[in-house]
């Protein structure tokens, strides 16, 4: 299992509103708000003993869990995930998007504007691409038609359902909150044909 693994908060319809702690879901188990369960149990707390029983108090927490009275706006769903460089990286499987090396350490890596920002080039996941330090470089402030370095693969924007594995990394979303986010993850994704080569 995921060392110190987070728990995915669900609304009432089952959509992710955003990941808590286990201490966290502990105290909505505990105050009776959790509405259903989802995924597999991952930790049990155990409390104090009753003195008439003898039985000790235990609460197990499962990976996904609803809580009550929680719904998320439909508007949450057309909000464009906020761009970092550890989500990009995520995003492109730490892949250079020019020569096809993958990178397992962030600082061989950069964001790279495929229409330089110097020449109109927005700040937007729909023109970066993950790129080597190298290729960045050899690149420069150039497209990659006038650099003749052609994409290997296209941008895309992540939905609101890829955003929650990029904001948590793919190594520490457990296998079931995975698939249970990646059956909402748009077709487009890349992060389909990543999880086929985890199988």
């Amino acid at each position: 299992m995921t060392a110190n693994p987070n728990i995915l908060h669900v609304d009432m319809s089952g959509m992710p509103v955003r990941w808590i702690s286990i201490q966290e879901a502990i105290s909505y188990y505990a105050r009776g708000a959790v509405l259903f369960e989802l995924g597999n149990p991952i930790v049990t707390y155990r409390g104090g003993h009753n003195s008439v029983t003898n039985t000790q108090s235990e609460i197990t927490a499962n990976s996904i869990i609803a809580i009550n009275g929680s719904v998320v706006s439909s508007d949450a769903y057309s909000i464009v995930p906020h761009l970092t460089n550890e989500k990009l990286f995520q995003r492109d499987h730490h892949l250079c998007a020019y020569c096809g090396q993958v990178f397992a350490n962030h600082r061989h890596l950069s964001r790279d504007h495929i229409q330089p920002v110097s020449k109109g080039g927005q700040d937007t996941w729909m023109n970066v691409v993950t790129s080597c330090r190298v290729c960045n470089g050899r690149k420069a402030d150039r497209t990659p038609e006038k650099a003749g370095m052609p994409l290997l693969y296209l941008p895309y924007t992540p939905d609101r359902f890829e955003n929650f594995i990029l904001e948590q990394g793919t190594r520490r979303v457990l296998a079931d909150q995975m698939e249970f986010l990646l059956s909402r993850v748009g077709k487009k994704s890349r992060m389909h044909q990543f999880s086929k080569n985890l199988q």
